[in-house]
């Protein structure tokens, strides 16, 4: 019930280099650092329902712990995947389906922040959201 409430990007950190190792081209990596993303997300047991807003796109996704299911970033890149609670952190193991590499995202709270970090072949970058 942690992660319950609605979140809007406050900051990023190493973001820009995260989204360049992606392959994502340089207008859309500009136009992402402003995207105003706001997540809403409920838990009920081991059920997330996370509402995802921003300037690109409105969607909801709904995953159940553990269990796998196709994701697609919002610049189209498809992904594979599961998250996975581990004590209080929410973990995300996803492979992408155009080249198999792995994608990693945590989401834990710290000092009543929302810090999602993600690694991709070695680059970490983070997202930090405030509670509205």
């Amino acid at each position: 019930m942690t992660f319950n409430g609605s979140w809007k990007v406050d900051r990023s950190e190493n973001y820009d280099k995260f989204m360049e190792k992606m392959g994502i081209n340089m207008v859309k990596r500009k136009l992402a650092a402003h995207d105003n993303l706001k997540l809403t997300i409920t838990q009920e047991g081991n059920k997330f329902t996370v509402k995802e807003s921003s300037t690109f796109r409105s969607i909801e996704i709904v995953f159940e712990l553990g269990v796998t299911f196709k994701y697609s970033l919002a610049d189209g890149t498809e992904l594979t995947g599961s998250w996975n609670l581990e004590g209080d952190k929410l973990i995300g193991k996803f492979t992408r389906v155009d080249n198999g590499k792995e994608l990693i995202t945590l989401r834990e709270i710290i000092s009543n922040e929302l810090v999602q970090t993600y690694t991709y072949e070695g680059v970490e970058a983070k997202r930090i959201f405030k509670k509205e």
